[in-house]
């Protein structure tokens, strides 16, 4: 896994074997980015990556500039793993070892971006109750979006706030934002 751009750009981390985790892509990384990068000044970004695993999304972020990303993920593996990690390269990570719809349930923050990675075969009233969730508890800063990474065998575009989605061969970003 390599961090694809911005000031750690080619660092390669190397995750344990045994972290249940699935990464994202460098391709689909890199698409998602490009996208971010005509909406957003990162060094402005306050960021939420929710079911985090090796933390490869929060590491981009942070080294595009993003000042606070917190990293949540119920695996004590995967979240001491972010924790190394973030403490050898001095990355603005904080971690939060919690299941995902407990955190939102009790979360009284707003994000500029709030980033979600479910397993993909995780129940599309899951990710439903994500959306809602995010939405009716305020969760976005104005102009701040909701992204999903999930399957091409996974459609999320009658959920509620949806606004587009983008395919990267089997991997799919849905984003959602507060209607105005």
């Amino acid at each position: 896994m390599r961090i694809i751009s911005g000031t750690l750009k080619g660092r390669k981390i190397n995750p344990p074997k045994n972290l249940p985790v699935r990464p994202t892509t460098d391709m689909a990384k890199e698409g998602l980015f490009n996208i971010l990068n005509n909406h957003y000044y990162f060094d402005e970004l306050k960021v939420l990556d929710l079911f985090s695993g090796t933390g490869s999304i929060a590491y981009e972020f942070v080294s595009r500039g993003a000042p606070e990303v917190i990293a949540v993920d119920q695996d004590f593996k995967c979240i001491k793993f972010i924790e190394q990690t973030a403490s050898k390269l001095e990355l603005p990570i904080r971690t939060i070892k919690l299941d995902v719809f407990k955190f939102l349930e009790n979360n009284t923050q707003s994000f500029d971006v709030i980033f979600a990675d479910p397993p993909y075969a995780l129940d599309f009233d899951m990710f439903e109750k994500m959306v809602s969730l995010v939405i009716e508890k305020g969760m976005l800063k104005e102009e701040g979006q909701l992204i999903i990474e999930h399957s091409n065998k996974t459609d999320l575009s009658n959920l509620s706030s949806f606004i587009n989605a983008r395919n990267y061969g089997g991997t799919v970003f849905s984003f959602f934002e507060i209607s105005n």
